[in-house]
């Protein structure tokens, strides 16, 4: 939005109501804005008729056809329509996708955010189960949140880490991958864990994997494939965004995209992190980047088989950035707008990011920066989405509140139900 521009006049140009634009947005206050926010607009499923338009007009404005708005609106004379009537706009031909997201916090015991976003996605991940070195599988508490995936209409998928702790450990991975009778154990295991616990199939996220146990891991999931799809369940992987089939680095290596794109029945690529907690301040899924790792992506996995990721967050760096010292705040996109508004900083956007950013100074005198998403950025992945022909997209991670992001999913495509 502009600077001087009120939601009441915003709200009158499209039509609809502030309370409407309010609620879409999750703003606190019609009241309080600032220049450079993202507004999501409800007109996209209704107009009201104006004195002197005619169906064709309205048609073009919205990207549809007479004979759909017709259609849609059981209209029988497509000349005739008059001031006030209120049309139904179709949507109009979306590509069909599958859409996923993580639900990190079953701790909490909170399935509100699954049960609100399980009608607009195909899954529902729950992150996650942990093995041991000898495979023994600990599935987490996630009973009331696989109800409310299917209430839904969400699958429910287990995620399986390398978890030790916390944290991935390397080592835990390594001692796990190469016992061929361990690994036997946590496969038998964890088919009798989906069949019980109602789960569609399995993602596995093992992450800093040594580069030696890079087959090991392969041979793991080759190993997988045919017991979960005797029974009737996928095999999926999260893998790290690599830019090419060598790149170094623990997290990289043992990642082998050919065989993971080979083995299983999709891949969620980590198209996010790159403005880390401990590291400089950046745009957390800058486009240029995840641009370069759908580049080698298609060319070693067949895109109707990549999910993209997309993350539901942003973060707050406070200035000069330390390396080792400084470490950002992690927050909701609805929070990192109020944090805006409640500090007056305009915020702006990154045309090769692709992302909105601000500045502000806090009570201390000090200055800090802010990267978060928001509807731009979204639509930005969205067609990027479309661009390369890909199965869909993951998110990263269930809880932050983001009210315009389900609504624009579904705008943009149709999500696959498999239930």
């Amino acid at each position: 939005m502009r600077p001087g521009e009120s939601l009441w006049q915003i709200a009158r140009r499209y039509g609809v109501t502030v309370q409407q634009i309010a609620t879409l947005n999750g703003l606190r206050d019609a009241n309080r804005l600032v220049p450079g926010m993202a507004l999501l607009i409800p007109t996209e499923r209704r107009h009201v008729v104006r004195a002197g338009e005619t169906l064709w007009q309205i048609a073009a404005r919205y990207g549809t056809t007479v004979d759909a708005i017709a259609r849609e609106n059981r209209i029988a004379n497509v000349n005739l329509i008059y001031p006030g009537q209120t049309l139904v706009i179709p949507r109009g031909t979306r590509p069909v996708i599958e859409a996923n997201a993580y639900q990190a916090n079953l701790a909490t015991g909170n399935v509100a955010p699954t049960a609100e976003a399980a009608p607009y996605l195909t899954y529902i991940a729950m992150f996650s189960a942990a093995v041991t070195e000898d495979g023994d599988v600990v599935p987490p508490r996630a009973e009331s949140f696989i109800e409310a995936a299917h209430r839904g209409g969400a699958e429910a998928l287990l995620t399986l880490t390398n978890f030790r702790g916390s944290t991935f450990s390397s080592d835990l991975a390594s001692q796990f991958l190469n016992n061929p009778a361990a690994v036997q154990r946590a496969i038998d295991e964890l088919v009798i864990i989906l069949r019980v616990q109602g789960y569609a199939g399995l993602n596995v996220d093992f992450e800093y994997v040594y580069p030696s146990d890079r087959e090991a891991y392969n041979n793991f999931l080759r190993q997988l494939r045919p017991r979960l799809h005797a029974e009737g369940r996928s095999l999926s992987t999260a893998i790290a965004p690599k830019v090419r089939a060598d790149q170094p680095g623990l997290l990289y290596e043992a990642h082998d995209y050919p065989v993971h794109g080979e083995v299983c029945d999709f891949v969620v690529i980590m198209t996010y992190e790159w403005g880390y907690v401990t590291g400089p301040p950046m745009a957390i899924a800058p486009l240029r980047q995840v641009r370069q790792v759908l580049d080698y992506a298609v060319s070693a996995i067949p895109p109707e088989k990549i999910l993209m990721g997309i993350p539901t967050y942003g973060r707050d760096w406070r200035l000069p950035y330390q390396r080792g010292v400084t470490r950002a705040e992690t927050f909701s996109p609805v929070a990192a707008t109020n944090r805006a508004i409640d500090v007056g900083a305009w915020i702006q956007y990154d045309e090769d990011a692709q992302s909105p950013f601000y500045r502000y100074w806090d009570a201390q005198g000090n200055e800090h920066i802010v990267w978060f998403e928001d509807a731009r950025s979204l639509q930005a992945k969205f067609d990027t989405v479309k661009e390369y022909g890909l199965r869909g997209v993951s998110y990263w991670v269930l809880g932050n509140p983001f009210p315009q992001n389900l609504p624009l999913l579904q705008d943009n495509f149709r999500v696959r139900r498999l239930r």
